[in-house]
C-alpha cells in the first residue's frame, strides 16, 4: 500500500498525474471517500497525466463522462447505483470488457462488483483544510513507485 499526504488540490492532482503514466488499459480505480474529500480532484490528475485535453467534472447526473484521447479514460459516478440493474445500465461492464480505463467514484456502492485486479484509492481529509492522506492498494508491480 502506498500512502501520500497531499496538502492542496494541486498536489492531489499532481500525485494523481504520475499514477496516470502507469496506468494501462482494463485497469478500474476505485475511488472511495466522503463527499468533498477530492476525489474528482484525484480525476482531472489522472486525465492530465494521460494527456487527456478534458475538463473534468464530476459525472453525478451522466453517470459517466469519457474523455478521449491515445489511451481513454471512462469516469463513472456510482453514487445512485444501487442494484445489479442499475450497474448494468450505468455500461460499466461494456467499458471495462473493451479494455478501457475506468475511474469510480463512490466505489462503496460496488464493491462486489469490482475486478480482483482494482486499484483502490481512499481519500480522507487530513488536520488541515486542504490535507488530504491518500491510500493506494493494489497498484501491483508498482506498488515499490515512488509517487
Amino acid at each position: 500500500m502506498i500512502i501520500k499526504t497531499t496538502h492542496s488540490p494541486e498536489e492531489t492532482r499532481a500525485l494523481a498525474e504520475r499514477v496516470a503514466t502507469r496506468l494501462e488499459g482494463g485497469t478500474v480505480v476505485a475511488f472511495f471517500g466522503d463527499l468533498g474529500a477530492g476525489k474528482t480532484t484525484f480525476v482531472s490528475g489522472l486525465a492530465k497525466g494521460l494527456q487527456l485535453n478534458a475538463d473534468v467534472h464530476s459525472p453525478t447526473f451522466s453517470l459517466v463522462n469519457e474523455y478521449h484521447g491515445e489511451k481513454s479514460l471512462y469516469h463513472f459516478d456510482m453514487y445512485r447505483v444501487e442494484t445489479w440493474e442499475d450497474l448494468l445500465l450505468t455500461g460499466f461492464f461494456d467499458y471495462y470488457d473493451q479494455g478501457e480505463i475506468l475511474a469510480c467514484e463512490w466505489s462503496e456502492n460496488i464493491e462486489n462488483a469490482l475486478p480482483e485486479n482494482t486499484i483502490r484509492i481512499t481519500i480522507r481529509r487530513g488536520e488541515e483544510e486542504n490535507d488530504r492522506i491518500i491510500s493506494i492498494e493494489g497498484f501491483g508491480k508498482y506498488e515499490n513507485f515512488e509517487c
